[in-house]
Order: structure tokens, then sequence, then C-alpha cells
């Protein structure tokens, strides 16, 4: 994977078509440095492409639960059309269904893959697997643009989630083998999918294309994930992994006490049982943290942000919930792109300051107190910024406090994380969104 630093090679045809284990990258001769933005693009590139179909069905989520068709529509609803009320009972503009459907099928089956992940995943090729998530992220957009029914379209969504859920794992642990410098690549990357999947999708439906060819117009971020992996990905020069960041050992603290700095990725055996177990207690204090701050993040955009409705602007519901997508997207890609200026260690700070934004917002929802949407507007951008600081500076901290010996798996464990607090916000969301519907 091509990094920030270092000095990589292009992988031939037999190294990136079957590269599995460590041992299959570790014997490569020592080629010249090629220029830094030669490089970085191939890591920046898999983040974006990977992570851009979950972002682009998230910011549709109100589209596809809006599923009306009529003889001869072939869109999802009419993006200039007149909003209707859902629900006239009630004071929120509310869809059937909320929201939250759509996010548990974009999130659960990553929390599947994301679970057995650690337990023998490795044993299948990368390749394999950057292969299997093209064809579902593209498979994704196919069958939510051409389904005739809400169910059918959450089938879609559920590909994304595989697509998205198996490339991250994947992408994460590959890692390993390169400086720690590129996670910082990785991450600003999945933060340029949150706002070029999310300002896409809202910029091509405000221009008046149907969501259905919208999607359809997306089919080149697929193909573009396989040709950055076969095409851009770089192998790992024989350097120190640690990459520049570790020229002060005394910045350097180790996740577990007796790991040895000298251990290189996957140069002993395979990890028992007992020393996974051992580093996962490790890890806990970044993990807890990630979830909660995923938990209170999700729980605002899939189960307040269509609850979120000012009747006293130009903007249709649809439009709003999108406008809402892609800012708490742009606040990602703020953060995810700070590392360089700012690090965190203390990412539990993050996590509260993330819950105290989900209780204002929520007794917003219940009071309507705020005034303007250029207020929420702003609010939105802050959890984003919140979100996307706690995913790099983790993720940044434990590559920093892992020996290369157990870093591959620690970053495939870690990155349960995410995934397992969106889950929990998903499951709740929904009862409240029913809840707060039925309110006169």
């Amino acid at each position: 994977m091509g990094g920030c630093t270092g000095s990589p090679r292009r992988l031939s045809d037999s190294e990136v078509l079957w590269v599995s284990s460590p041992q299959d990258l570790s014997p490569v001769p020592q080629l010249e440095t090629l220029d830094p933005w030669i490089r970085t693009p191939g890591t920046e590139l898999l983040g974006l492409c990977n992570n851009f179909s979950y972002v682009v069905m998230l910011s549709a989520a109100h589209d596809i639960l809006s599923h009306q068709r009529t003889p001869g529509n072939q869109s999802h609803v009419d993006p200039d059309s007149t909003p209707t009320s859902h629900n006239s009972s009630s004071r929120f503009d509310c869809n059937p269904v909320s929201t939250a459907a759509v996010l548990l099928a974009d999130i659960l089956p990553t929390l599947v893959i994301k679970l057995l992940a650690p337990l023998g995943l490795h044993l299948l090729p990368y390749s394999p697997r950057v292969l299997t998530s093209g064809i579902c992220a593209a498979g994704s957009f196919l069958l939510v643009a051409f389904s005739h029914s809400v169910t059918i379209s959450l089938c879609g969504v559920v590909l994304a989630s595989i697509s998205s859920g198996l490339g991250e794992v994947t992408f994460l642990s590959l890692t390993a083998f390169y400086p720690r410098a590129v996670i910082s690549c990785w991450s600003s990357g999945t933060g340029g999918a949150g706002l070029l999947g999310a300002l896409s999708y809202l910029g091509l439906t405000q221009a008046g294309l149907s969501p259905q060819h919208t999607l359809l117009s997306m089919l080149g971020i697929p193909a573009l994930l396989l040709a950055s992996y076969f095409l851009l990905l770089t192998s790992p020069g024989p350097q120190d992994p640690r990459g520049e960041e570790d020229s002060d050992p005394s910045a350097r603290q180790p996740l577990i006490n007796n790991e040895s700095s000298e251990s290189k990725p996957g140069s002993n055996s395979p990890l028992s049982l007992q020393e996974r177990w051992t580093v996962f207690k490790a890890l806990l204090h970044y993990i807890v943290p990630l979830v909660l701050v995923y938990f209170a993040e999700y729980f605002i955009n899939q189960g307040l942000f269509e609850l979120l409705f000012f009747r006293n602007t130009f903007l249709t519901h649809a439009q709003q919930y999108r406008w809402y997508q892609m800012l708490y997207q742009a606040g990602v890609f703020a953060s995810r792109s700070s590392l360089r200026c700012c690090r965190i260690r203390h990412t539990w700070i993050l996590a509260l300051l993330q819950c105290l934004n989900l209780a204002f917002l929520l007794v917003d929802v219940w009071l309507s107190f705020l005034p303007s949407i250029y207020l929420v507007f702003l609010i939105i951008v802050y959890e984003g910024l919140l979100g996307g600081a706690a995913y790099v500076n983790t993720f940044h901290n434990i590559a920093m406090e892992t020996s290369d010996e157990h870093r591959e798996f620690a970053m495939a464990t870690a990155c349960i994380s995410d995934t397992l607090g969106i889950s929990l916000s998903g499951l709740l969301a929904l009862p409240l969104h029913d809840f707060l519907c039925q309110l006169t």
C-alpha cells in the first residue's frame, strides 16, 4: 500500500495477486525512493474508494425509504417534487421506517465481518478480498438503482456494507507492513470518501438528476478501487516500518509492557489465543471511547437528522437530510486529515464531547428550541470534527504503541470499535423514531 514515507516499490503481478501473509511481503529488494506525491495516492485512493458506497447509501437513506414509484418513473423519488408528509398526525415529517433501518443494513454485515476477521480472515489472501470488495460495491449501486421496492434497495445497501467492511479490515491489516505514517494517508482517504460521497450525491440530485441516475454515475468508483490496489499499490521496502514518527523513542509508549520493538510483522509464528486476548485487553482503553464516539454520532445521524426538520426554509425535507450528511462528512474529512497538525492521545475526551452533542440535539428534537437550521449546520460540522479526530487518533495511537508482531492483529481488532458503536446506535434509533413520530 502506498504510504506517506519510506521507499516502497510497485508490486509485481505475482505479489499483488496472492499476498496473504507477512512472509509474502518481506523479501523486497531496496529500490530508489519515489517522490512522496507519487506514492501517497495509492493509500488515499484505497481509503476513498473503500468507504464511498457506504457513505452514498447513508446519504440516500431518506430517498430509499421514500421509495414511491409511479408508472414510468424510474427514480426512487423526484428530487424536485413537493414533499409530502408521511405522518400527518405527527409534528415531524416522518418516513414510515426510520433511516436507522438503512444504517443497520449498511453496518450489520460489516460488524459480522469485523468480528470474524481476527479469527481467520488472515488465511485468505489480500487480493481476492479486494476483488470481492470491488464487486460488492458495484453490485450495491446497480441493485439500489434498479430496485422496485425498499426491500430490494436494502439488499443493495447490504452489499455496500460487505464491500466497506471487508475492505476496511483488509487495508487496515495491510498497514502493518508499512510505515506507521500510512495511517494518516488512509484516514484522509476515508474522510475524503465521506465528503466526496455525500457532496456528489447532494450535488447531482440538487442539479435535477434522479437518485437512480446519480447512483449509476458512481459505478466508476469500484473500478478505481481495483485499479488503485492492482496498479498503484506499492510494496514496502526494508526500511524501519515505524516511520519517521518514531525518531524519538520516548514518544512511543508500548501498549503491552513486554513487547519487543524489534519484532517484525509475521517474524514469529501466528499469535496464540492467549496473546490475542492480551492484546485485546490492552486495546480496550482505545476501543471503548471509539465505540462511544460512533454510537453518539450515528445516533444523531440516523436517529435525529430526519427529525431535525425545519419548515421555515427553502430546502425540502429530503434536501435538508442530504445537507446534514454532507456537512457531517465535511467535518469528518477535515479532522481525519489533521493528524500532522494535531494529535490527541486521550481520546476519551472526544467521546465525552460527542455524547454531550447527542444530548443537546436530542433535547432540541424534543423541545424544538433552535431557531435556525444554520445553527444545526454548525453543530453537525462540529460533530463530524469530533468523529474524524477520534478515528484517526485512535488508529495512530494503536500503531505507535503496538509492536510490529502484534500490529496486524491489533488493527484488525480495533476496527470493530466504530462498527459496534454504529450498530448499537441503529438498534436504539429505530424505537426512538417510532416513539417520536407518534407525538402530536
